[in-house]
């Protein structure tokens, strides 16, 4: 075999991580500029990960405990509390995330969430193993792929002075202004024309979420600096963004309970998560202006990678069954006081599943 070329060799070195100077993803000055962004990934990664585990062994102890014959309350259960534990650590994880990681690369790895919760159920809840996981698991994976390998690196430690001044910036004016109108609008329709759709409602939950990545990136950022000598936690800006976090945290469960209680899961896991995605990328660009100076092929390779992470999700959600209660009826013939002696159907989607209309026509037409 003959000697490669000064040339050829630099180009070998660059690609395969040599000793060359090169830029290739698996090269020694790729891995300096990232390993932050990495960790962040790792954090992120593992974070999802927990969560799904430990929604995974909350529903098995629920399940455990309803096959009992003497029944205990839910929090006696030891298996229970490990999933509380397993769920506290994986949230505190993703906050960590935020502040080694853009949120344009944090915010779509929710999608190994899903992926553990399908896998992780085969073990702990005895579901069976679909052709639609491995492949929606296989999409999602190469989606994340993509993410990490084409997400620009920009300065992940952020002060109290630079996010101030991205707060006052004309593009995030611009941008608050945009989705508060649009908020309104949704909130009309939802308040005064009784329109509950699932677009709706996750529309809102992902305008929410928008501020709340901010937030907590800010508030991230803010404490690891601090943690290093660099005290950030006297500016006041630090306060507020605690306060926008918390603020569209409880209003984001609100409309996602709603939407959850509505709808089923299968429907509202994957729309969530392509509406979240996209919210919080857009509010990454916007206001922590990620992708400012990214190659026109990076970004295009990034949008490629949420695409097959969107598609991986709607495959492993698709036709995906759901466990309904095996009563299909509740008898009122034996209750005093009801003249029904009929079986009433419930509408188990229904805020009043199980009780009597109030109208008195329903009741007569039945009787």
């Amino acid at each position: 075999m003959g000697i490669l070329p000064v040339s050829e060799w630099a180009s070998w070195n660059a690609s395969f991580g040599g000793p060359g100077t090169g830029s290739g993803p698996l090269s020694g000055p790729w891995y300096s500029t990232h390993k932050t962004q990495l960790l962040g990934v790792f954090l992120a990664a593992v974070s999802n990960f927990l969560i799904s585990a430990s929604l995974s062994i909350q529903k098995c102890a629920h399940l455990r405990l309803a096959c009992q014959a003497d029944l205990k309350p839910y929090y006696t259960s030891k298996l229970w509390w490990c999933g509380i534990i397993l769920l506290g650590l994986g949230e505190v994880g993703n906050f960590t995330a935020y502040g080694f990681a853009p949120i344009a690369l944090v915010a779509p790895l929710g999608c190994v969430s899903i992926i553990g919760s399908a896998f992780i159920s085969v073990l702990f809840l005895k579901k069976t193993m679909r052709a639609a996981d491995i492949l929606g698991a296989t999409l999602a994976v190469t989606g994340t792929y993509l993410l990490v390998a084409f997400t620009p690196n920009v300065p992940q430690e952020l002060t109290a002075r630079q996010v101030q001044n991205y707060l006052v910036s004309w593009p995030f004016l611009v941008y608050s202004i945009l989705e508060i109108i649009i908020f309104c609008i949704l909130l009309y329709f939802y308040k005064r024309k009784a329109v509950k759709h699932i677009v709706v409602l996750l529309m809102m939950v992902a305008l929410l979420a928008s501020l709340t990545v901010i937030a907590v990136k800010a508030v991230a950022s803010m404490i690891s600096l601090s943690a290093k000598g660099k005290m950030q936690i006297t500016y006041p800006v630090f306060y507020i963004m605690i306060v926008l976090m918390v603020a569209s945290c409880a209003f984001q469960v609100k409309f996602l309970n709603q939407a959850a209680h509505l709808y089923e899961a299968t429907a509202v896991v994957p729309i969530n998560f392509v509406f979240f995605t996209t919210s919080a990328i857009i509010s990454g660009v916007v206001f922590y202006r990620e992708f400012q100076r990214a190659a026109l092929l990076s970004v295009f390779m990034f949008l490629f990678g949420c695409l097959l992470s969107f598609l991986g999700v709607f495959v492993i959600a698709r036709n995906k069954k759901e466990e309904h209660l095996q009563i299909h009826f509740i008898d009122y013939g034996h209750i005093p006081g009801q003249k029904l002696t009929g079986k009433i159907q419930p509408d188990s989607h229904s805020s009043s599943y199980g009780t009597l209309n109030n109208g008195d026509d329903s009741v007569k037409a039945q009787s």
